[in-house]
């Protein structure tokens, strides 16, 4: 036991350097005014004040959130059929699916995302298609539709994968007691698959909507400095502004929104478990 707690003192250390060190700077730049340093600090509550009470960045706030609700819903959507199809393949045609769902996250997402700007751009492949319909004068680029798109294409793999996963673990003589007991496939699907695959949806929900809502380079990218969400203000704060306690303030807002997320979603997913029954 003594020579484990030895071994994990270089665990315990790099996590005090890189992850705990930078969020108790955050947090300490987040109480103080501008100007002051670590040694002589003046504690304020301004930069949460200014937070609160500027429509304007509650406005983007909002625009934040409900864009990360509306890209886990559409990841949701259609994440789950392509998972559910994958699980019902061989398992030859499951791992070359799998393969072909995995292969475009080992592409940096910026590169993935700055491929999308030439898709949806005037003279891109949408807008010629759309041409030959008629619609080629669509705005594509630089537009809502556009950063959701971009949210949708990076963050529905773990949508899927996770999904998959859970549908595969599950104990398909359950399906065959269903067909037994006179349940067709629509019932089995409702009574069975779905109660069983939500502990997976959840996983999904937690990977897709937390990384969304503080995304800040595909609005960028996509969005052409049009659409603005709660990461652009938190990058421009730290690297255009300079204003480091405000930027400090606002990540620990959103530090405080991504644990109540995952508290909610962990409650969820226990409550998911303890009636983790297939319905009667």
């Amino acid at each position: 036991m003594k020579r484990f707690s030895q071994l994990a003192i270089p665990y315990i250390v790099w996590i005090a350097l890189m992850v705990l060190l930078p969020m108790l700077l955050i947090l300490l730049y987040s109480f103080t005014k501008p100007g002051n340093d670590i040694i002589s600090f003046s504690f304020t509550l301004d930069h949460f004040k200014k937070f609160f009470t500027d429509p304007d960045f509650l406005l983007i706030l909002w625009r934040s959130l409900t864009i990360a609700i509306k890209t886990t819903i559409i990841c949701i959507l259609l994440g789950y059929p392509i998972a559910y199809f994958i699980a019902k393949s061989s398992d030859k045609v499951r791992n070359i699916l799998v393969l072909a769902i995995t292969l475009p996250m080992w592409i940096n997402m910026l590169v993935r995302t700055y491929a999308w700007i030439g898709i949806l751009s005037e003279g891109g492949i949408v807008q010629t298609i759309l041409g030959w319909f008629g619609l080629g004068d669509q705005e594509l680029l630089y537009t809502e539709g556009a950063v959701l798109l971009g949210m949708v294409y990076n963050f529905i793999p773990f949508m899927i994968l996770q999904i998959n996963t859970s549908l595969c673990k599950m104990d398909k003589s359950l399906l065959e007691a269903s067909a037994d007991l006179g349940a067709n496939k629509v019932q089995t699907f409702w009574r069975v698959t779905f109660p069983l695959s939500l502990s997976g949806v959840v996983s999904g929900i937690a990977l897709v909507f937390l990384p969304a809502v503080s995304s800040f380079f595909i609005p960028k990218l996509l969005g052409g400095g049009q659409f603005f969400l709660i990461g652009n203000v938190i990058e421009n704060q730290f690297i255009t502004v300079g204003e480091w306690n405000f930027g400090s303030a606002i990540s620990m807002i959103m530090a405080v929104i991504m644990m109540l997320c995952m508290y909610a979603i962990r409650r969820i997913d226990a409550h998911n478990s303890g009636k983790g029954k297939v319905k009667q």
